[in-house]
């Protein structure tokens, strides 16, 4: 291919290059034959009774001093005043190529062969001070001279050509014997083979795969892992830190040690990271980094979780009823009716209150049916349950899902209801208001509080302050998480002598969904 580059070069180089000289000694011909026919001297010389005496010696100057091969000047019958062979002064000028300067007054370039062989000529009229054309001034080359000019310049660029060529041949050896170790010997076809696999490989993989070299850049990122970092269009060659948190990536960089199931929250997501670091033979070359996506399981364990809490809650609230009702039917039966109406009032008395402000004051059937549960499991742990009558909370819009609202307000219900199991009198306090632009719960406790060292590590996975064998920690972190799903955020403030209170903030405005319009 380089051979065949190299002679179309060299040949179309040798064509243009004889058209070049051709054109340039065309015009240079022509401009001498115009200076000529312009000279006064010239002119004037043809009112001479021998104009050839004038003409000769000052035209052979001109030649000799221009390297042309001829300068003829002529009258209007091609007589010859001037010719560098004295012999041919006064014959007729030979080509047939004055027509145009004679009887049209053009300036042009001709080849003709004349009385010294074929030439390049140029031709230009000579006027008189009236502008009436009088005679005519040819200039040539010989042909032969170009072509040896020609010749000559083509051997040059002959002889480039071929050190050109051994070069080509020479670079291309090297350069296949390096490519040959950068590609491990394999031919360019089974190259192709490996790449479409590995297209297909990565692109047909569920986990999303990425790949940065030593410096930091992407130089690979499959489909699956843009989806499930809600990345669009081309990554390469773009620093890794620009488009999700990657500290991590950069710790396998450095020291070489891989790095397996990290757990990275990104957005909305969970997401099962492992890293292994590539090695050259300089050393660390750059990283490969896998993805997994937890979150739709671990959506789906929480809200099997929380809902079989909220079912739990249910089956506590039914028991402590029927408990009631074995009580009433028991002092109907003894006849002791004043008691019985007593209670009856009591427990009217009660439920009008909490009834109250659980079915006028929140009117979200979510959040009520929430509550409901929790009331009837408090009543049965013998907790005072209360929620505030300042509460007021209308319908929540529908980003807000149930399984969410489930393990935010489940998880702080159920932990301060463990906070106050050895608080006299155990009390709890639910307050709920939509003020503003946001949803704002609050559950208070007067429990004894948490320590201020323990305060930031307190929503950490697997961080709790629980005794026994059961496996804890999971409560809080899960509802930080939904909190965060919703874009909303969680305050905790607390006291060893007056309780805690955790704070949550959503946002009625679904914010990402605004962004994705």
């Amino acid at each position: 291919m380089g051979l065949l580059l190299i002679l179309l070069m060299t040949a179309f180089y040798s064509y243009m290059e004889s058209k070049q000289i051709e054109e340039n000694k065309g015009k240079l011909a022509l401009e001498i034959s115009k200076t000529v026919s312009f000279m006064p001297t010239i002119i004037e010389s043809f009112e001479s009774s021998n104009p050839s005496k004038t003409i000769q010696p000052l035209a052979e100057k001109i030649r000799k001093e221009t390297g042309a091969e001829f300068v003829v000047v002529g009258n209007l019958d091609g007589t010859r005043y001037s010719h560098p062979l004295k012999s041919m002064i006064g014959k007729k000028m030979k080509g047939g190529d004055n027509d145009k300067a004679i009887k049209k007054g053009e300036y042009y370039v001709s080849k003709a062969k004349g009385s010294l062989g074929p030439s390049i000529r140029g031709k230009s009229p000579i006027l008189n001070k009236s502008g009436e054309v009088i005679g005519v001034v040819s200039v040539g080359f010989l042909l032969e001279d170009v072509n040896q000019q020609i010749t000559k310049n083509i051997k040059k660029v002959l002889l480039v050509s071929i050190v050109a060529l051994f070069i080509s041949f020479f670079g291309s050896m090297l350069l296949g014997r390096d490519i040959r170790k950068d590609t491990l010997g394999l031919e360019p076809y089974e190259i192709a083979a490996l790449y479409k696999e590995k297209n297909a490989v990565l692109h047909g993989v569920k986990e999303g795969i990425l790949a940065i070299n030593k410096d930091g850049f992407i130089t690979m990122m499959n489909q699956p892992a843009k989806k499930l970092l809600h990345i669009k269009g081309s990554v390469r060659h773009i620093k890794v830190e620009g488009l999700f948190p990657s500290d991590y990536l950069y710790e396998v960089l450095n020291a070489g040690n891989p790095v397996v199931d990290k757990e990275l929250i990104w957005k909305d997501k969970t997401v099962i990271v492992n890293c292994t670091p590539l090695f050259d033979e300089n050393g660390i070359s750059g990283v490969v980094a896998s993805f997994r996506d937890k979150t739709e399981i671990e959506q789906m364990v929480n809200t099997i979780s929380e809902v079989k809490s909220y079912s739990e809650d249910l089956r506590a609230q039914t028991h402590e009823y029927t408990n009631k009702l074995y009580v009433l039917s028991g002092l109907l039966q003894l006849g002791e009716f004043e008691q019985a109406i007593a209670m009856i009032q009591a427990e009217t008395q009660i439920l009008q209150v909490q009834n109250t402000i659980l079915f006028n004051q929140i009117k979200d059937s979510k959040v009520q049916a929430i509550l409901l549960g929790k009331l009837g499991k408090a009543s049965e742990k013998k907790i005072k349950f209360e929620i505030v009558t300042e509460s007021y909370l209308d319908h929540l819009p529908t980003h807000m899902k149930l399984s969410n609202l489930i393990v935010i307000l489940g998880n702080l219900i159920d932990n301060a209801f463990e906070a106050v199991t050895e608080s006299n009198p155990p009390i709890v306090k639910f307050f709920a208001t939509d003020i503003g632009s946001d949803i704002i719960f609050e559950v208070s406790d007067n429990g004894r509080g948490i320590s201020e060292n323990d305060i930031p590590q307190l929503f950490e996975r697997g961080f709790t302050l629980k005794n026994g064998d059961k496996p804890r920690g999971f409560g809080l972190s899960n509802a930080e998480e939904a909190v965060v799903e919703m874009n909303g955020m969680i305050e905790v403030q607390t006291n060893p002598d007056s309780g805690t209170i955790f704070t949550v903030y959503l946002p009625k405005q679904d914010e990402r969904s605004q962004g994705r319009a």
